[in-house]
Order: C-alpha cells, then sequence, then structure tokens
C-alpha cells in the first residue's frame, strides 16, 4: 500500500491492463485457438480412429482365436454348420491311446475287447490332465452322428492307477461296444462341463445405431448336452458367453474334405465389428483333423 498523501512518480503509471491491451490479447488468444483447432483437431480425431481399430482388431482376433483353439481339439468330423453363421463342434480335453491288446507277462490288465462291450481299459499313454468321473470317453468318430448319439461315446464312472507294469491310468466307463475294425487304438476325452459347443453369430447387421455400432453379438454356447438330430437352424443366443459385440458380418464356411483325402478339413471364419463407425474385418483359417 502507499502511505496516505503519497502520489505516483512522475513517468508511472498504476498496474493493470488497458482496454486496448485486453483486446490485443483476445485476438492473439483466439488466433492461437483457431490454429490449434485447424492443426491439432484432425490430428486427435486420425489418433482416436486408430485407437477404436486397433481394439477393434485386438477383440477380433481375440474371438477368433477363441474359436479356432477348439476347431483345433475338436473331436475328428464333429464339426456340424446348419448355416453360415454359426457352428457346432464338441472339443476335447485330451486323449491317449488304450490297451488292445492282453499283457502276456502281468496278469490284471484290463483290455479292449471289441468282440464284447468294454467297461475298463487301461491308459498306456500319458494324459495332459486327468478326466473327471461324468467326463465322456469317445472312439473312432467316423461321423458327425456317432459322437452326438453316443454310439462311440460314453461316461466315466471312475479313475484309477493300475500297476506301473500294466499302465498310466485306468478308466472305468459304462459299458460300450468298442467299433469292430478300428485298430488305431486312440480315444478322446470330453468334458462334462463343456460338452457339445455351438458358436453362433447372433443379430448382425450392415445397419448401425446412432452411435455407429452394429447390432451383432458372437455368443458361444455350451453344457446343453449332446443332441443326436443334426441342427437345421441356428440355435438361440441366449444365456451364452458373449465373445464380441457389435458385429456387421459374420461367415464360417466349413469343407469336410480339403486337400486330396478325407483325413483333413478346412474352417473359414470371417467376421467384421463395427463401433463408433470404425469397421474391422479378420479372416482366419484352420484345419480340421478328421483322423480319429
Amino acid at each position: 500500500m502507499r502511505p496516505a498523501g503519497c502520489r505516483p512518480l512522475p513517468g508511472r503509471h498504476p498496474a493493470g491492463f488497458t482496454l486496448v491491451e485486453m483486446i490485443v490479447t483476445l485476438v492473439l488468444f483466439g488466433i492461437m485457438a483457431a490454429t490449434l483447432t485447424v492443426f491439432f483437431k484432425p490430428a486427435l480425431d486420425t489418433w482416436l480412429a486408430v485407437r477404436s481399430r486397433s481394439a477393434l482388431a485386438g477383440e477380433a482376433d481375440n474371438s477368433l482365436r477363441r474359436m479356432l483353439q477348439d476347431v483345433r481339439v475338436a473331436v475328428p468330423n464333429s464339426i456340424r454348420t446348419p448355416a453360415s453363421n454359426c457352428f457346432e463342434l464338441v472339443p476335447t480335453s485330451g486323449g491317449g491311446r488304450y490297451r488292445m491288446g492282453p499283457d502276456t507277462v502281468v496278469a490284471g490288465a484290463a483290455v479292449v475287447d471289441p468282440a464284447s462291450a468294454t467297461t475298463s481299459f487301461d491308459v498306456l499313454s500319458p494324459l495332459t490332465s486327468l478326466p473327471a468321473v461324468g467326463d465322456w470317453v469317445v472312439v473312432d468318430n467316423q461321423n458327425p452322428s456317432d459322437v452326438y448319439s453316443g454310439s462311440n461315446r460314453s461316461a466315466i464312472t471312475a479313475v484309477s492307477t493300475p500297476a506301473a507294469a500294466l499302465g498310466r491310468h485306468r478308466l472305468a466307463i459304462n459299458a460300450l461296444q468298442f467299433p469292430m475294425g478300428y485298430d488305431g487304438g486312440r480315444f478322446a476325452l470330453v468334458s462334462q462341463t463343456q460338452q457339445a459347443v455351438f458358436y453362433v453369430c447372433s443379430g448382425a447387421s450392415s445397419t448401425l445405431d446412432a452411435n455407429g455400432d452394429a447390432p451383432g453379438v458372437l455368443v458361444r454356447l455350451k453344457a446343453y448336452g449332446f443332441n443326436a438330430a443334426a441342427p437345421s437352424a441356428c440355435p438361440a443366443s441366449s444365456g451364452g458367453d458373449v465373445l464380441a459385440t457389435g458385429l456387421k458380418s459374420c461367415r464360417f464356411l466349413y469343407n469336410a474334405n480339403q486337400g486330396a483325402t478325407q483325413q483333413s478339413g478346412f474352417l473359414s471364419i470371417q467376421i467384421e465389428l463395427t463401433r463408433n463407425n470404425e469397421t474391422a474385418s479378420l479372416v482366419m483359417g484352420a484345419h480340421v483333423n478328421n483322423m480319429p
């Protein structure tokens, strides 16, 4: 504060802005803001668009890899495609080789005898994980209808460890007549918590909502059992696990006999996601082992 009675020194003015200075400052700020808007906003919009497309591509990639994971471990010849926007299969949780003949040295072996129903057998190969009671054993699936109808599928009733000379594990199952003439000696394991699995693209459309999002969803249905009759249409998607949203289009193409022999098939998966008017399209494929 200036003491009472004191006046400013000659040539000096009180502190503050004049009206002209304020107007000049506002004009300069306006020019700077306009410059930033012209040059910075397009860069920001481009960055946001790239981020949105990257997120879409990541979600689409994760969804495709989840489907291909099930395809690659599916029971041979178990893929069914009632329409181009869905497919069904039976994913396995493991598998191995069973004893096909008696042990001529050590007594007590549990052998598969195709001439009669089998209720237990020794597993000769290591298992990546032990099955649980209630899981399923599948043998020699030559046709999709076999595993779904249950003609070559039986539930596990007990899991035990035999003498070391007999095998690594012993599986007790409900009585099952193993296929005559099958000499592969291989079996597949199917988890009771999964059973058959359906992938369904529901509501995919190119009509976008007010936010620029496509309306479709990709759903994985599981643990609904085994339907003996081949599906004639895609099932309802309610109650399934949602793998992706914003589906604009979706297409599954399955060739059961890819190549010169019938030992392999090929499934092509195409999905297109659209959100915030940004679109990501991915195509992947996987060979399917049809050799039981």
